[in-house]
């Protein structure tokens, strides 16, 4: 995994979807004094089969984890060496003690079979024969048949390599240390290389890497555990974040000393978020959204909101009222905003946009039509206007919306600039939603205006204000906590802290707020019984104001 850093500066187009053409196939450097030791992986208990052995990763269920492309345990279909390599193995730790550099060396070999099997205009064949790309199962034909080709070749390796080496005396090979080997090989050709096993392990929320060796996993208890070295080096580790910066063909994106961060979606779904050279260690934080699909409901069933609260927002969405999703990092907005969608009609026309994308929306199932805009940073010369050739932002994209017949635009993520993005979508009068990171909805509000703001001197807090207090109707205020329980044991806690309405107001404060749940920093808010007259004509889209007062009585008879 050690390459030269000048070999991830492109990817030739012709060779874009061969994975033969990208760096993680460059030959590795020696390493000196690196030879094969003997396999000290622990074996898995003789008790378990090996169709139980190798059925951990890659459970869909709602969930995003595994890949897309990923098959059920099985012995490679037209295997002849009778080596079984499975599609998914189980979780990280039973890679431990696995020779590193033993997969570099079987993955150079793996490109060139795979560069011989398939030839290195494999994608430029494909394209000049869509039939075949449709006989092999549609728009991703040529990565299954790669994929289909690459476990036949990592399986023969491995029977001469095993052959070998008893024929030299070393000790035979299980095959559970054969699979385990197999897999790592074929994550690290096709995926995310020592990287896979942790972004599909479903216990783990957040994993955070600082420096190639200390991996912390936080898991979705909220406990952190120590994880296993991502890479043989700092340097190491950068390279591998230049190759997956450059591996997308639609949207590669830098990562240089002069563009010392990256931000990208991981296949699966997971987002990562690193930096380097200005930060005393390589970091990057993956995050993985667990919950592909979420609903109101089932916030109320896991304790995070009351049955009033999930009335109020989902008769909101859908009388198209602007929502903003405020919390803490983590705090589960993204997964909200997903159930807030949810509520959205399914056949309204729905367009997403996103600086990297989250929401998946388009593969949720729920919904007819989804069009999802991701912002591109441009990877050319920078130009007088201070962008770089190439890059495509949010604004660009919602300009371009208005021509697609969309019911509805929603901003994903603010952080910025791109707030006008989410004000001129709100002010179309469809219905948006969008997140932030604020500690509650009067803070949110302080967080729009001060990233308003910083489009520029011609921006001011009145104008600001004015805009928002214009277009944004709901706040949706969320915390995160980690109890202990009475058993020792802890758990991590999310709920809806506050709701609240907002309205323009007096010109001193330029807005009004009404809160209509909470506030409550111990758990989900409550009906207060406040409502104003504009609440009422939420009734006509299901909003049910005798389950609100009765709420709204009961947490008063309680307190």
């Amino acid at each position: 995994m050690k390459n030269d850093p000048a070999e991830h500066t492109s990817i030739p187009a012709t060779g874009a979807g061969d994975p033969t053409a990208l760096p993680l196939f460059a030959s590795a450097s020696a390493r000196p004094g690196r030879a094969r030791g003997t396999f000290t992986m622990t074996p898995t208990p003789a008790t378990a089969s090996p169709a139980e052995t190798f059925a951990g990763r890659g459970t869909v269920d709602g969930h995003l984890n595994g890949h897309p492309h990923a098959a059920t345990p099985a012995t490679l279909a037209g295997n002849r060496s009778g080596v079984s390599v499975p599609a998914v193995v189980p979780g990280w730790g039973e890679q431990e003690g696995l020779d590193w550099g033993l997969v570099a060396a079987f993955r150079t070999m793996v490109a060139n079979r795979l560069t011989q099997a398939l030839g290195a205009n494999w994608r430029a064949r494909a394209a000049a024969d869509p039939s075949a790309a449709r006989r092999s199962g549609g728009g991703d034909g040529d990565r299954v048949e790669q994929e289909r080709v690459g476990r036949e070749i990592i399986a023969d390796l491995l029977r001469d390599h095993a052959a070998e080496s008893v024929a030299k005396g070393d000790p035979r090979w299980t095959p559970t240390e054969q699979a385990v080997l197999g897999q790592a090989v074929f994550d690290a050709v096709f995926r995310l290389g020592r990287l896979q096993p942790l972004v599909d392990d479903d216990r783990v929320e957040n994993i955070f890497i600082l420096g190639h060796q200390r991996v912390l996993l936080e898991l979705t208890d909220g406990t952190r555990i120590p994880g296993p070295p991502v890479a043989d080096s700092d340097e190491e580790l950068i390279d591998f974040l230049r190759f997956l910066a450059n591996r997308s063909e639609s949207n590669p994106r830098p990562f240089s000393e002069s563009t010392p961060r990256l931000h990208m979606k991981l296949d699966g779904g997971a987002r990562l978020a690193a930096t380097a050279w200005v930060v005393g260690r390589p970091t990057v934080v993956i995050r993985r959204h667990r919950l592909k699909v979420d609903t109101l409901e089932a916030w109320v069933d896991r304790g995070c909101m009351t049955p009033a609260c999930a009335n109020f927002l989902a008769a909101a969405v859908r009388a198209r009222w602007s929502v903003a999703v405020s919390g803490a990092m983590s705090a589960g907005k993204t997964t909200l905003m997903r159930a807030l969608c949810a509520q959205i009609p399914s056949d309204e026309a729905i367009g997403t946009f996103e600086t990297e994308y989250e929401l998946f929306l388009a593969e949720s199932g729920v919904h007819e039509i989804v069009i999802d805009w991701e912002a591109r940073p441009g990877v050319g010369e920078v130009r007088a206007d201070g962008r770089a050739a190439g890059a495509f932002d949010l604004a660009d994209a919602l300009m371009d919306s208005f021509r697609f017949a969309l019911s509805r635009q929603i901003v994903g993520e603010i952080r910025g600039p791109e707030v006008w993005t989410m004000i001129k979508a709100m002010e179309s009068g469809t219905g948006s939603l969008s997140t932030t990171h604020a500690a509650n909805a009067e803070a949110c509000i302080r967080k729009l205006v001060t990233c308003a703001m910083e489009a520029g001197s011609h921006v001011n807090r009145d104008l600001a204000l004015e805009k928002l207090s214009g277009c944004l109707e709901v706040i949706v205020q969320l915390s995160r906590q980690v109890v202990q329980l009475p058993d020792g044991t802890q758990q991590l806690r999310r709920w809806v802290s506050e709701v609240v309405v907002v309205e323009p107001g007096e010109r001193e404060k330029g807005y009004a707020l009404t809160h209509v749940f909470g506030p409550d920093s111990s758990g989900p808010a409550a009906a207060t019984g406040i409502i104003s007259e504009r609440c009422r004509t939420l009734a006509e889209h299901g909003f049910d104001q005798a389950l609100f007062h009765a709420e709204a009585d009961q947490a008063g008879v309680a307190r």
